[in-house]
């Protein structure tokens, strides 16, 4: 399910799921996670998720 007005689901992300949000490939959500310039991750278990509220203000800060 989806937030109204930001079209992110409501639910952390997978890298896999936030790489076909952005449309970019899976690798460069890796990178931007390597150079720390991506929106910041969490470690759930083993697994990385992201926090779409991060997500969003990661986007606003990056638009141009």
């Amino acid at each position: 399910m989806s937030a109204p007005s930001t079209g992110l689901p409501d639910r952390y992300l997978t890298p896999t799921e936030l790489a076909d949000l952005l449309s970019v490939p899976l690798e460069t959500v890796r990178a931007w996670r390597r150079r720390r310039t991506g929106p910041p991750a969490v470690r759930v278990g083993k697994h990385l998720r992201y926090d779409p509220a991060a997500v969003r203000d990661w986007i606003h800060r990056h638009t141009v």
